[in-house]
Order: C-alpha cells, then structure tokens, then sequence
C-alpha cells in the first residue's frame, strides 16, 4: 500500500515535531499522535484538502511530519532531521513538503536521503520547500511546484534566492505573462516537472509548455482567503496519490478549488477550512462528469 506524507510547520512555537497519521477531530481541528493543531490555513490547510481527497476515494489516510515555526527555523531544522533520519523506515512513496524556513543546505540534504530511497518518492514542494529547492539549485529534483502569481515570477528570475528578492512582477497578478515566466522558469532550471500556477487563472505545465489553462468557475472571493492557495496544494498531492496523472491531477485541484467556492458563495469572513468541507460534495457530483473519475462512496463514507 503507498503512503502520502505531508510536511511542514504550524504557527505555534509549542508544537514539537510530531508525525503520524491524521484525522478530522471536528470543524476546527486535526490530531496527529493525539495532538491537536487548527485546520484553518497554512500547512493544516493543505492537509485538510489532502485529507478530503483521501476520505473520499476510501484511501489510506496521509501521514504527516509537522513542528511548530514562527520563523526561528528549529521547527523546520527538526522536521527535515527527522525525515532524513527517518525515511527508509516511513518509506513514503509521495512527498509534499509546505511552509518552512527556506534552508537551502538541509534541503539538499532532504532530496539527497529521498535519492538514496530504493524508490524515490515523487516529490511536491510549495512555499517554503520550493524557495529553498529553487534556491538551492535543485528545483529540477521535484516533480511537482504549487506556485502562485509572485512565485513563479520568483522561480523566473534567474537571479533571485526568495520572492521578496525578484526583480520584477512582484505586485502584477497579470495572466498574461504568466506563460512568458512559466517558460523562463524552465529556462533557468528552476522549476519541477510538473507546474500548477495556481491565481484568478490557473496554469498547468510541464517541460515548459501550457498544457491547461483553468478559468472557471471565476469566484473572486477566493482570492483574498487566506488558504486557498494551500488547500490546491493539499488537493493535488490527494489527488495524485489516488492515481490521477500529475498535469491531470493539477486540473482536478484547480477546478475543485473553484467549484467549491462556487457552492460555498464566500465572503471575506469565510475560512479556508470551511472550502475544504466542500470539496467531498464537489468530488461526488462533478468529478464522473469531469473525465470519467466515476466513485461513489457508500452511506458510511459519506457520513
């Protein structure tokens, strides 16, 4: 049986590093080795819509490895240690590695530990990960990138170590250009196999070409939700541990993204957890029609 397993940090300096496997407690929280951490955004986003995928399909549940950071780097130091030391017994055949302080030198040595495997795992990488893998010149090793609008400007600037850095484009959320930094990107080496741009349009790419470009449903709302970006995330690393194709799977989490926030009807008060708990209702009723990904899940799954 294969294993996903998520890592990343939570904003709370208290939590240790923990790993294990994760359940929903309730609307607000998950549990991993009898430890609680809110769902809202961020990497408990993330998990949340990678948890939602899995339930759905009546798969394994993720595993995950997470820590506490607010940006002193120990959480993120313990959790890529424990990985390292840790790996051929978690044996993991998919890897998505979120927030974290960018590192470049202990991400290095986390591809390197995943290069020993006797399998590689295919490896996601967003935000923090994917700073430090672009970074550190190894962005290449990854088979999946989660950018949004201003970090694929980042991954398009041959020059830049961090978005705050690029040269450009950091304030222009334009569609336009984005194919012109999507093929810059593959350019320079610096971005993974497989991209999912994810922003008001939506881009997936691979070896440098557009393959899709994902528009709607158009739910401006979404955009100011903290989160939302980080549960497209969470749903393509679901969703490729189900079976789906990456570049296909990248389609899925997009235009689940959208749909939910088209049933759901936002508002600025509205929680990134409360999309995630749309996302079931979206893979019962649109994804047969979609292409096929006919599931019904019994009475028992739905509950």
């Amino acid at each position: 049986m294969s294993k996903l397993l998520l890592v990343g940090c939570i904003p709370d300096s208290d939590f240790p590093v923990t790993y294990g496997q994760v359940k929903k407690v309730d609307d607000y929280y998950l549990e991993v080795n009898g430890r609680k951490f809110d769902r809202t955004q961020g990497t408990a986003a993330m998990i949340s819509a990678a948890l939602a995928i899995t339930t759905h399909f009546r798969e394994e549940a993720p595993y995950v490895l997470i820590a506490g950071d607010i940006g002193g780097g120990e959480g993120t130091r313990g959790i890529y240690k424990y990985l390292i030391d840790n790996i051929n017994e978690i044996k993991p055949d998919f890897i998505t590695m979120h927030y974290c302080m960018p590192i470049m030198a202990v991400m290095i040595k986390v591809v390197e530990a995943c290069e020993a495997c006797e399998k590689k795992p295919f490896l996601i990488a967003d935000a923090g990960a994917m700073y430090a893998a672009k970074g550190a010149g190894i962005a290449e090793k990854f088979d999946l990138f989660t950018p949004d609008p201003s970090e694929i400007a980042f991954l398009a600037d041959p020059n830049a170590t961090h978005p705050a850095y690029i040269s450009r484009h950091l304030f222009d959320n334009n569609a336009a250009i984005i194919p012109e930094q999507i093929a810059a990107a593959y350019k320079y080496h610096s971005a993974a196999k497989t991209l999912v741009v994810k922003g008001k349009t939506d881009f997936v790419a691979q070896d440098g070409k557009v393959l899709h470009v994902i528009d709607s449903p158009d739910v401006p709302m979404l955009e100011p939700i903290g989160g939302t970006g980080d549960t497209i995330t969470g749903l393509v690393s679901g969703l490729v541990y189900v079976g789906l194709e990456p570049d296909v799977a990248g389609v899925f989490a997009c235009r689940t993204n959208r749909t939910a926030g088209k049933i759901l009807n936002p508002t600025p008060a509205t929680k990134a957890r409360q999309l995630v708990d749309v996302f079931p209702q979206v893979c019962r009723e649109y994804y047969c029609g979609w292409s096929g990904l006919c599931y019904l899940p019994d009475e028992e799954a739905n509950k």
